[in-house]
């Protein structure tokens, strides 16, 4: 497929969905034409700097099939990348939830408004959304084809629905639409309710009582019996869309925000306040059903601008995906960023306040208040709005199973192997049950409002790594980092992190705090559990910056003595099988550090590297092995050298680096070296002992230290024994572990005094 096929119609399909037709008014309306606008260009910006950067990672190299997982686990590592791709299933799963609620929503209020078989409307989306989700399902199941065919057919309503919008807009300059709005006092009244905005009429010279007389009144002869609030204020009819040049737009500059159950009121309309004197008066008002504030219009907006990666997607079936893909996605979102920002002007220079803060449409008789503006009729919108919803379900219902595949195919996350099979062309079977499943819990919500900021925080966690990449990569200078995009540069990656980290607290900080709850969690999970995959990692790139960094700076600072650390350098001898001699060294050492400061735990072999450099990496690797067995934190090395003597001289002067080497030696105390008749042994220790000294450093001799408690035991009786010795302005700690039999020279009861 070529850029307008395969990027760009697909980007717009995903952009152009349910928001626009379902909430746009009604967020113009809340948050005014100014709360808006600045809604609508953050979140375009957020997508737009996205966009850069994933161009190019495109234009940096093949991209083949995985889209943005593909981007992010190539990049950041299986960590990074099974997490944030995990989470931008969820989020794609979520939004089929959403516009499933969408098509319910659109279905059960303008298209069949008799259809609901229960009283609450929540729970009828529940039941109409379950089916809708199942028959999605086995549409997708049945073929992939079919879903494709029907994705040109959606969109071209989409368009036909927009332009009815545009044309609608510019016939109010010419003749606005005679659709009122009925206010009683300055409250909204729902219009499907009556037919007449008024308490009486005349038919033939006879005072007639209308449907809104029979609502606020118990009897149709006495005003006694009648609300308040009816009583004492008027009812006035209000043009719906005044027009372009109506001047309505000063009032619909400025929001109105305000808490849930509360009526739509038009400020500048006279009334005479009182009190209802029943609860049920208030059934005939249009009122707020949920509490409205900017952040959660943020948080609601947001999935309208989350579709700019249905052409990164389906990179593997590109013609040319690093041509494609940045040259797609830019110019569908330049597109539906103007339409959007367009529609925010004008929805607020045409459209009466009142009319665009009513969410459902009831006080222009349950019509959707961008249908009334739309022209020839508003059944156009309807129509388009509900294949828009159906096909934007369908292409989430598709594409979340197939990422999910993706993931368990790599192999990075044990526990979903299973989901990398399906039937036997490859379709993700077990991946769809999976999807459906996590599909029906934003069903149950019932909710479009409640499950749009659930996915805006995935899908924003998402952006925020494919932006980390790119910065990453470019700060790093990575030799494999050269993308060919030259529109790109580091500080807009920067820029559109920030911007989607700050996107998801305003949105909702809480759910920000669990989606990287859950995205932190799995990646500890992949890093504990998961595959080892050789895909490069951008963090390692990082901490070795870092760690470079870290030791210029130890070294060009001279050492205080509140800094000082014991950093031991452990002399560990490993026996003729190339294992750890005396393994309770190590068990000490780990009591002595607590796992805190460097630690270097060396060897060394006799012989040359030519011959003996296989064992060397054999008793490296046995190290590890028993350095991981008493959970001691550090390094490990073997050397190989002509004699013991000199091997470790070598140690005691090279090992470490910069500012991170080692002030203190630990090694055992030469057992039977009293017995050798080769005087090597007695040689080899005395000479260890007389370097250290010459190296200023501190030299712990254990004896005894096969005797000594391991880390799950404990030491209840005995004595500990400290030598000290000063020479020559060195000190020298001879720590010789004496639990029955030796000569006590300094007497420490273990349970008495610690020192």
């Amino acid at each position: 497929m070529g850029t307008f096929i395969g990027v760009y119609l697909p980007c717009m399909q995903n952009i152009l969905g349910v928001i626009l037709f379902l909430r746009l008014t009604w967020i113009v309306g809340t948050a005014g034409i100014l709360g808006s606008f600045a809604i609508v260009s953050m979140c375009c910006i957020c997508t737009l700097l996205t966009a850069i950067s994933m161009s190019a990672i495109a234009t940096n190299g093949v991209v083949p099939a995985g889209g943005s997982y593909y981007m992010i686990s190539r990049s950041l590592g299986p960590e990074f990348g099974g997490a944030v791709g995990l989470c931008f299933y969820l989020g794609t799963t979520f939004a089929g939830s959403m516009y499933i609620l969408g098509t319910i929503e659109i279905l059960l209020i303008y298209i069949a408004p008799k259809a609901p078989m229960l009283e609450e409307l929540s729970n009828n989306m529940r039941v109409y959304g379950t089916c809708c989700l199942l028959l999605m399902a086995l549409v997708v199941f049945v073929g992939v084809k079919y879903v494709n065919k029907l994705s040109l057919v959606f969109l071209a309503w989409v368009v036909l629905s927009i332009l009815a919008t545009y044309a609608g807009v510019i016939k109010t300059i010419i003749e606005p639409p005679e659709i009122n709005a009925c206010l009683l006092g300055n409250r909204s009244l729902k219009n499907y309710l009556f037919k007449t905005c008024a308490k009486t009429v005349v038919v033939q010279n006879v005072t007639a009582f209308t449907e809104l007389w029979s609502i606020f009144c118990e009897s149709d002869y006495s005003n006694a019996t009648c609300d308040e609030y009816f009583t004492l204020n008027n009812l006035t009819e209000i043009q719906a869309i005044p027009g372009l040049l109506s001047g309505v737009i000063n009032d619909n500059l400025w929001g109105e925000y305000g808490p849930a159950n509360t009526n739509i009121e038009k400020k500048s309309q006279p009334s005479v306040q009182a009190q209802d004197s029943s609860g049920d008066m208030s059934m005939p008002y249009v009122s707020n059903d949920i509490a409205t504030y900017f952040t959660l219009l943020v948080g609601i907006y947001f999935p309208s601008v989350t579709g700019i990666m249905a052409g990164s997607n389906r990179s593997g079936d590109l013609r040319d995906a690093q041509r494609s893909i940045p040259i797609g996605t830019i110019m569908a979102i330049l597109t539906t960023s103007f339409i959007y920002i367009s529609f925010v002007v004008l929805f607020g220079a045409c459209i009466e306040g009142v009319v665009l803060r009513d969410k459902f449409g009831y006080s222009v008789n349950k019509t959707p208040v961008i249908g009334i503006l739309a022209w020839p009729s508003p059944w156009v919108i309807v129509i388009g709005a509900f294949f828009s919803c159906c096909g934007a379900g369908l292409q989430s219902l598709t594409g979340a199973p197939r990422l999910l595949q993706a993931i368990a195919r790599d192999g990075i996350i044990p526990f979903l192997q299973v989901f990398g099979h399906g039937k036997a062309n490859g379709e993700p079977t077990w991946a769809l049950l999976l999807t459906v499943g996590i599909c029906e819990i934003g069903i149950l919500i019932a909710s479009l409002d409640a499950v749009a900021p659930i996915l805006s925080m995935f899908f924003l966690m998402c952006y925020l790594f494919v932006n980390l990449a790119c910065a990453v990569q470019t700060l790093l200078r990575t030799p494999n980092w050269r993308p060919r995009f030259k529109f790109y540069h580091w500080t807009l990656s920067f820029l559109g992190m920030s911007l989607c980290l700050s996107l998801m607290f305003i949105s909702s900080w809480y759910y920000a705090l669990v989606a990287m709850v859950i995205a932190g969690c799995l990646y500890k999970y992949i890093e504990y559990r998961g595959a080892v995959k050789e895909w490069g990692d951008g963090i390692r790139g990082l901490s070795l910056n870092a760690a470079r960094y870290a030791l210029i700076r130890l070294e060009e600072v001279p050492l205080h003595t509140k800094n000082w650390r014991p950093q031991l350098l452990v002399l560990c001898k490993l026996d003729s099988d190339l294992g750890v001699k005396h393994p309770r060294l190590l068990s000490f050492t780990t009591q002595l550090k607590a796992g805190k400061g460097l630690t270097i735990v060396s060897s060394v072999l006799e012989g040359t590297f030519m011959t003996r450099g296989n064992e060397a990496k054999t008793g490296e690797k046995n190290l590890k092995a028993a350095m991981a067995a008493e959970k001691m934190k550090g390094f490990s090395h073997v050397v190989v050298s002509s004699n013991l003597r000199d091997g470790f001289s070598l140690l005691i002067q090279s090992a470490g680096l910069g500012g991170m080497k080692h002030n203190a030696v630990l090694m055992a105390w030469p057992a039977g070296w009293s017995e050798h008749r080769d005087a090597s042994a007695r040689r080899n220790f005395i000479e260890t002992v007389r370097e250290t000294t010459a190296a200023h450093q501190a030299l712990l001799v254990a004896k005894n230290i096969d005797h000594f408690p391991g880390n799950q035991d404990r030491l209840k009786e005995g004595t500990i024994d400290v030598w000290w010795i000063v020479h020559d302005g060195g000190l020298l700690m001879l720590l010789p572990f004496l639990l029955s039999q030796h000569k006590v020279i300094v007497d420490l009861p273990l349970q008495k005094e610690r020192r």
